[in-house]
């Protein structure tokens, strides 16, 4: 498992601002204790905000978290993996644009009020700690590529989980 204190090599002098931004989800990341939370939480809000500003029909919602999904993640490898070169870090716990992609992930197909944005959230941030297989197995891919899609599997475990639950109850 990477482990965000294992230096892989030392951390350079200087940042590449783009990746920084988008890799700590502008600042998200460098809240403590619990970045990961943090970078959910903010996927959570700018959602929940968009569908109560926007009133996009459910359709258009979905569609809309889906194409947000997919941009996290398209921008989101290569920021990953300069943050984790400039920090010296395999998978530094700063990078958090793995935690909007993969909670904006758990979110699509979800009703826009706050008790199914709260279990999406609380599914998320479940699969995302406990990694079960084949999450884990994600994170061993290469730089950005592991740091990104454990958490889109994690998304992915989260949505499905929510739906069935939406359907039993």
């Amino acid at each position: 498992m990477p482990n965000s204190t294992i230096q892989i090599h030392p951390p350079a002098k200087k940042k590449t601002l783009w990746a920084w931004l988008i890799g700590t989800f502008f600042g998200a990341g460098l809240l403590k204790p619990g970045p990961g939370t943090y970078g959910s939480i903010a996927a959570v809000l700018l959602w929940y905000a968009a569908a109560h500003v926007l009133h996009p029909s459910t359709i258009a919602l979905a569609i809309g978290t889906a194409v947000a999904a997919i941009i996290a993640t398209l921008i989101g490898i290569p920021a990953a993996t300069i943050v984790a070169r400039e920090s010296g870090r395999e998978d530094p716990g700063h990078v958090v644009i793995d935690e909007v992609a993969g909670q904006l992930i758990a979110l699509i197909a979800i009703p826009a009020d706050w008790r199914h944005a709260a279990l999406s959230l609380l599914l998320f941030r479940l699969f995302d700690i406990l990694k079960p297989p084949p999450i884990r197995q994600l994170e061993r891919l290469p730089a950005g590529t592991g740091i990104m899609l454990d958490d889109v599997a994690a998304g992915l475990f989260a949505l499905a989980i929510a739906q069935l639950l939406r359907l039993w109850f």
